[in-house]
């Protein structure tokens, strides 16, 4: 399906083109060093196409070359190309080491809040360029003489390759590390302070994991220009902007970037407010101020603690600049995803005492007795003979089955059929063109024949063995963690999590490629965990759980990342072997600073993350951390076995059944109504949406889709040309002012305690003043 946001009929695969009389692909001369370009002829049917792309040289976009790239690709990217453009040098290195390092920071902090927004890569590529061209003016033209690795300190002007190479491996390196997870919650909750080095040989080998698993796909979803990588395209637009700007001094660039910093400057100042100093603007709840004392009123309208009905947030964390990145049609499934579940289904468990509420807190993702009250599973862990983790049986009669109140419960269901629906939905929207591509796999290099294929293809790539190089080494490095029982897993179920994690690789990736929306793999891999551990002498601590999760699932999106960053590589004509390598290298880097700021949170928000005190801002809550805990609790520690023989439970299994049926049902509409465009609706990224667990916060989506439907419906059907020109840009500008603001309050405010005095709009009893919320 490819990404067109007035939803159009997706552009079909082509045919394979025509190559040299020796097999090679007959490649154009594209960007050649004297300035020289290719004459074409440009569709009259890119009147609205922006100016980043109109002061490219024309071209035939009815040609083979060009028609199966779409149109909202073409009105980005560049189609010439300089091979002789420097892209790893010494400037490029140095200034990626130093954002990979202050990105790690921020994206590590945003794992223990409520409300986050990524790292802005989009401030790597702002401030990187000025850097840059700093240090080409700065540097010495001085070879250092290191052999076969001789460098030059200043190779010349500071170029548009090595600008993009910094923000690629800012945004590898910045993204956080899923493995961080496991002694978080070994700290947090069970006390163990994990062996440094365990710690960080783990996650350098689930990072490097996640390489092996996206070359698998790479040729797929990076090669195939139907597949676009939303995020990537709006890199690729400020990168470009940024160039006309510098290089060919277009008035037009210099209009954008003009607008690009008074927007980041005006959301860095605003944001103090919702952030920091009024924060009752981050939730509007209209609900609560007509009725304040009214428990239903107040419980339907806030955003905080409710279900957030008419909830308006004017904090851009709870937008994010996804209301332009996502096709309209990925955002009207989330939102209606949202309705049901939130403001349908939560009332009616709540009201209606349903599925276990109110004796099971419907807002929580902790686990619960019978009774009600906390589950203490650390009493049902001790260490046998051997040092394996076992269960107290004695002790787990006396306690009995944890339970989950209906919100966190009703998620399983949705993971199950997330998980099943993304394999189905693959198979059946996008089998046919897996199957042209299995028959054509040969020369897979060659089967993509479009203009920006065939200009990458004249790079070397990463051949065969270095593949199987970059695979054997974390698969070593994991392998030694797991068998020495450092991660309290069983030897034997760490090939079974490789196997699958490496079968969800692909219909995960899909699900990302076209629509931007990153979904979890869910609790599909916790259930097989569940039942494998029921064989004698397995480990069943939760952490192994947790550790067996991060290989089979969580791997999953870092290797989305790296495919999102190799497209962008692919859209600015990087050499994919570099590309890949400071991928890699910034790994490298991200993984101790993570592994710094993990241990800093712990150290200094210790009581607000384990809930031994609540944070008044509702931000410290370590969110995350809890749910996988909650899951390492029923899966590992009690298991699917007693689980699932409970009438409480049993239900969650018909989300497999679900999930496969929704698509089928989907696909069948499709074929029957193909101008209805069933298609859009994506089962997979309905049932993800409709898992995702939001607790106590509940205010974002209904502005979210309001401002979407400004921008990604009416803006983009009805004025193509401004949104061709700014959607992008603002969508940059919106992200970067948020997450400068919240570095900037982290390292001046949050480090230094300055806590802000209550008054009327930061009242110390309710934020939203919706002062009967508890009833």
């Amino acid at each position: 399906m490819a990404y067109n946001l007035d939803e159009k009929s997706p552009v079909a695969i082509s045919e394979l083109s025509k190559s040299g009389s020796d097999g090679r692909v007959v490649v154009d001369a594209v960007g050649s060093k004297d300035g020289s370009k290719t004459p074409g002829i440009e569709s009259d049917s890119q009147d609205a196409s922006s100016a980043v792309a109109s002061e490219e040289p024309r071209h035939d976009f009815t040609s083979d070359e060009f028609r199966t790239i779409p149109e909202i690709v073409r009105n980005v990217v560049s189609f010439e190309d300089d091979p002789t453009l420097p892209v790893i040098t010494f400037r490029s290195v140095f200034l990626a080491t130093i954002f990979c390092i202050i990105g790690s920071i921020v994206s590590q902090i945003s794992y223990f809040r409520t409300t986050t927004a990524d790292f802005p890569v989009f401030f790597v590529i702002l401030a990187s360029a000025p850097l840059g061209r700093l240090l080409a003016r700065v540097l010495p033209d001085y070879k250092v003489p290191l052999g076969q690795w001789s460098f030059s300190l200043n190779p010349g002007p500071f170029s548009v390759k090595e600008h993009a190479i910094i923000g690629i491996a800012a945004n590898a390196g910045s993204r956080g590390q899923w493995a961080s997870f496991l002694p978080t919650n070994a700290a947090l909750y069970y006390g163990i302070t994990m062996n440094p080095a365990v710690a960080l040989f783990f996650s350098w080998g689930a990072a490097l994991l996640g390489f092996s698993f996206a070359a698998m796909v790479r040729k797929i979803l990076v090669d195939d220009p139907e597949f676009i990588f939303p995020l990537s395209l709006q890199q690729v637009t400020l990168y470009r902007s940024m160039q006309k700007k510098w290089e060919d001094h277009s008035e037009f660039s210099n209009k954008q970037m003009k607008v690009f910093w008074w927007v980041l400057f005006g959301t860095f100042v605003w944001q103090f407010l919702p952030e920091y100093l009024f924060p009752f603007v981050a939730a509007l709840a209209p609900l609560c101020w007509f009725a304040s004392r009214n428990h239903i009123a107040n419980f339907l309208g806030a955003g905080r603690g409710g279900i957030g009905l008419l909830n308006i947030t004017l904090n851009w964390s709870n937008i994010t600049s996804q209301v332009i990145t996502y096709p309209y049609s990925v955002q009207v499934i989330i939102f209606t995803s949202f309705v049901i579940t939130t403001w349908i289904l939560i009332p009616v468990a709540y009201f209606g005492h349903l599925w276990g509420s109110p004796t099971y807190n419907i807002m929580s993702n902790k686990v619960f007795q019978k009774n009600g009250s906390s589950y203490p599973f650390t009493s049902l862990i001790y260490t046998d003979a051997h040092g394996v983790q076992q269960v107290n049986e004695t002790k787990y009669e006396e306690v009995g089955l944890a339970y989950t109140g209906a919100q966190y419960t009703w998620s399983i269901f949705m993971w199950y059929a997330s998980y099943i629906s993304s394999f189905v939905w693959c198979g059946l929207f996008l089998g046919p063109k897996m199957h042209r591509m299995w028959k054509a796999r040969r020369s897979l290099r060659n089967y993509h024949q479009d203009r920006l294929s065939r200009i990458i293809q004249q790079y070397p790539d990463f051949g065969l063995w270095e593949w199987v190089a970059i695979t054997i080494v974390p698969f070593g490095i994991l392998l030694a963690i797991v068998a020495t029982n450092s991660v309290w897993m069983s030897t034997w179920t760490y090939f079974v999590a490789l196997g699958f994690g490496a079968a969800a690789m692909l219909p995960m990736s899909l699900v990302y490629a076209m629509s931007g929306y990153s979904m979890k793999v869910g609790l599909f891999n916790e259930l097989i965990y569940g039942y494998m551990i029921e064989a004698p002498g397995s480990n069943r601590h939760p952490l192994g759980q947790l550790a067996y999760r991060i290989i089979s699932g969580n791997v999953w999106y870092d290797g989305s990342i790296v495919l999102e960053d190799q497209k962008i590589g692919h859209y600015l004509h990087l050499p994919p072997r570099q590309v890949i390598g400071m991928q890699i290298y910034a790994n490298m880097i991200a993984t101790p600073v993570n592994y710094a700021v993990m241990r800093w949170a712990i150290a200094t928000k210790y009581d607000y993350l384990t809930g031994a005190t609540p944070d008044p801002a509702g931000q410290w809550t370590g969110q995350n951390f809890l749910s996988y805990n909650t899951e390492g609790i029923q899966y590992s520690l009690v298991g699917p076995k007693k689980l699932f023989a409970s009438a409480f439970f049993q239900p969650v299994l018909y989300g497999f059944l679900a999930g496969a049926a929704a698509p089928l049902l989907i696909w069948l509409l499709h074929k029957k109504f193909p101008r209805v465009r069933f298609d859009l609706w994506n089962t997979t990224i309905f049932f993800a949406a409709a898992a995702t667990f939001r607790g106590n916060i509940s205010t974002g989506p209904f502005t979210a889709i309001l401002v979407g439907t400004f921008f990604n419906f009416y803006l983009y059907r009805y004025k193509r040309k401004f949104w061709n020109r700014w959607a992008y840009i603002l969508g940059a500008a919106l992200d970067t002012g948020y997450n400068a603001n919240l570095l900037f309050i982290f390292v001046f405010l949050g480090t230094t305690g300055v806590v802000m005095v209550h008054w009327w709009g930061n009242n110390a009893d309710n934020i939203e003043r919706c002062f009967a919320l508890k009833g």
